[in-house]
């Protein structure tokens, strides 16, 4: 049996791999992911998420658990081949949502699945359009402290979901957590069958 771990402490993660409904833990990693800004979003996405799921792994193989499966994700917005992260703090939040207003951007989210043999990272695309945001309508989502720990200031399962105007690709992935490509990985790199809860301890 293996023992499914989530290496994230978003509660938007925890809730999507709950669809998978099969027992797991959640273990976060304290790395720093602070990486040189030099590095493509479409490959930084997936640096930090092995860097955040080697060390959870770490821990677990330290504690002599070696049937650990780490599950770890991480998301960018892109504006531009500009990365817009969590904001540090509400004025920086209004300038994030004015420069998306009325445009186009990229959701960018890495996966990366891993155990004591083997580390398989994914990344994928969303393309998601707002529509024109007054300054009022700005202020009054950055009243409720929502944007504050997302990257880009917003989160498209909350209130947030009334500025998108149409969306190209994986919903799941904006939230932070693609699970077709989830799905995929597990199925196809490690061999699991996903309608066979009983091999999760």
């Amino acid at each position: 049996m293996r023992k499914l771990v989530l290496a994230s402490a978003s509660p938007r993660r925890k809730e999507l791999l709950e669809n998978l409904s099969v027992p797991f833990e959640i273990c976060v990693s304290d790395v720093d992911e602070k990486l040189p800004k030099n590095i493509p979003a479409e490959l930084l996405v997936k640096e930090l998420a092995l860097l955040k799921g080697s060390a959870v792994l770490d821990q677990y193989l330290k504690k002599g658990v070696s049937n650990a499966l780490v599950v770890a994700a991480d998301t960018l917005v892109t504006l531009d081949s500009v990365i817009l992260g969590k904001p540090n703090h509400p004025q920086e939040a209004v300038a994030m949502l004015r420069s998306l207003s009325g445009r186009s951007h990229e959701v960018i989210s890495g996966i990366c699945v891993l155990d004591s043999t083997l580390a398989v990272c994914r990344m994928q695309k969303t393309k998601v359009v707002f529509k024109e945001l007054t300054d009022s309508m700005i202020i009054e989502y950055i009243k409720t402290g929502e944007p504050m720990d997302k990257a880009g200031a917003y989160g498209i399962q909350g209130k947030a979901v009334s500025f998108v105007e149409r969306l190209e690709g994986d919903y799941y992935n904006v939230i932070g957590l693609p699970m077709k490509l989830l799905y995929d990985v597990l199925e196809t790199e490690f061999g699991i069958d996903l309608t066979d809860g009983s091999i999760f301890e």
